[in-house]
C-alpha cells in the first residue's frame, strides 16, 4: 500500500469501539436477565471484533485486483449459502425466518456475505462495456433477492436491489432504464411488502403511531419515548431507561435510540456525522480509483455500507417502516461487522494502489 486513508480508517475504529462500549450499556441488564452474565453480549462482540480486524488488515493488503478472476466463485458460493439456509439440519430457523447456517461454533448469515459478493462480481461484470446486458443483470439481481426475501428478509433485499442498481447505473448504463424500473419496482414492493402479516403491521404502525400500544406500535413507541427523553444533551451515558427491557432489539437493531436517549441530539448527531465521513471517504476513493474495477468495486461496498445506514437510521426517527437492518460497526452482530470490516479493508486497499487520499 502506498498510503492510507486515515479519515476512513479512524472513523471506522471509533464506530466500532464505540460501538462495543454501547453493546455493553445497552445489553448488560438483558444479558444478565437472561444468561446470568451481564458481560455475555460485550464477550461474543469481541471476538467478532477481533475477526474482523483481522479481516481488514488482511484485505488492506490483499491486491484487489485479484477479485477480478474470483468474482464468478465467490458470487457462485454466495448464492449457495442462500440456498443452503433452507436445508435441514443446516438453516437455522428462529421466529420463523431462515436466514442463518449452523457453522456448529457460530452461525453466518449468508444475505451479509452476499452484499460483498456481488459487489465483487458486478464491478468484474461491467467494469467491461458490454450491450444488451440489462435482461441478464436484471434476472441476476432477482434470483438473489428473491432467495433474500424468501428467508425471507426485506431489509437487506432493499439493500441488495439498492446496491446492485447503484453500481450499473456507475457503470454508464441509460438513464431511461431507470425511468422504466422505478415503478415496477415500487410496485413489487408494495406487494411483497402485503404477502406477510408482520410486514402488514410494520407498515401499519409507521402509518398510525395512535393504535393500541399492545400492539404493532409498540416498538416504534418505545423508540420515540427514547429518542424523546435523550432532549439536547442527553440522559448521560449509562442512564437509560429503555435498556430496561423496555425497547426491543436494544443491543442491535435499535441502538441508536439508546444512543440518542443517552447522548441527546448533540451526541445522535456527532454519530451521523462519523458516519457521513465512511460514506464520503468511500465514495472519494471510488471517484477518484485508477481502474474501472476498483471504481465500481468502491462504488458497490459503499452503496451498501451507505444504504444500511440510511435505512436503520431512518427506521429509528420513524422515517421509514421499522427493519431488520443493524446499524453498522455499532450494532451487536457477528457476520455484519465481519463483513462489513471486510469491506472497508478492500476500500482502504483501493485506496492504497491508487486514489488520491
Amino acid at each position: 500500500m502506498k498510503r492510507i486513508d486515515f479519515f476512513l480508517l479512524a472513523s471506522v475504529l471509533f464506530l466500532t469501539f464505540f460501538g462495543l462500549f454501547m453493546i455493553y450499556d445497552a445489553s448488560s441488564f438483558v444479558a444478565f436477565r437472561d444468561f446470568a452474565d451481564k458481560y455475555h453480549y460485550v464477550k461474543d462482540q469481541i471476538f467478532w471484533i477481533v475477526l474482523g480486524l483481522g479481516a481488514l488488515l488482511f484485505f488492506s493488503r490483499f491486491d484487489y485486483h485479484r477479485f477480478y478472476n474470483l468474482a464468478i466463485p465467490i458470487l457462485l458460493v454466495a448464492i449457495g449459502l442462500l440456498v443452503a439456509v433452507f436445508i435441514p439440519g443446516l438453516g437455522v430457523k428462529v421466529l420463523g425466518a431462515s436466514r442463518w447456517i449452523n457453522l456448529r461454533v457460530t452461525t453466518l448469515q449468508p444475505s451479509e456475505f452476499v452484499k460483498i459478493a456481488l459487489a465483487i462480481y458486478l464491478a468484474a461484470w461491467f467494469s467491461k462495456k458490454e450491450k444488451g446486458r440489462v435482461w441478464a443483470f436484471l434476472t441476476l439481481l432477482s434470483l438473489i433477492i428473491l432467495l433474500v426475501i424468501l428467508e425471507p428478509d426485506m431489509g437487506t433485499a432493499v439493500i441488495i436491489l439498492a446496491e446492485g442498481i447503484i453500481v450499473y447505473f456507475l457503470s454508464g448504463a441509460r438513464s431511461l432504464y431507470f425511468v422504466i424500473l422505478a415503478p415496477v419496482i415500487a410496485a413489487l414492493g408494495l406487494l411483497f411488502a402485503k404477502l406477510e402479516p408482520y410486514r402488514v403491521a410494520r407498515v401499519t404502525a409507521y402509518l398510525n403511531f395512535n393504535q393500541n400500544v399492545s400492539t404493532s406500535s409498540y416498538h416504534v413507541r418505545q423508540i420515540l419515548i427514547a429518542l424523546g427523553s435523550g432532549g439536547l444533551t442527553g440522559v448521560g451515558l449509562g442512564n437509560s431507561l429503555q435498556k430496561y427491557a423496555y425497547l426491543p432489539e436494544n443491543a442491535t437493531d435499535s441502538i441508536f435510540a439508546i444512543i440518542a436517549e443517552e447522548l441527546g441530539f448533540v451526541g445522535a448527531v456527532f454519530i451521523i456525522a462519523v458516519f457521513m465521513v465512511v460514506v464520503w471517504r468511500g465514495f472519494y476513493i471510488a471517484i477518484n480509483s485508477k481502474d474501472a474495477f476498483g471504481k465500481l468495486l468502491a462504488g458497490g461496498i459503499t452503496t451498501f455500507l451507505a444504504m444500511q445506514i440510511v435505512v436503520n437510521l431512518a427506521a429509528q426517527t420513524a422515517l421509514l417502516p421499522l427493519t431488520g437492518i443493524p446499524l453498522p460497526f455499532i450494532s451487536y452482530g457477528g457476520s455484519a461487522l465481519i463483513i462489513n470490516l471486510t469491506a472497508i479493508g478492500i476500500l482502504l486497499n483501493i485506496a492504497g494502489q491508487g486514489a488520491k487520499v
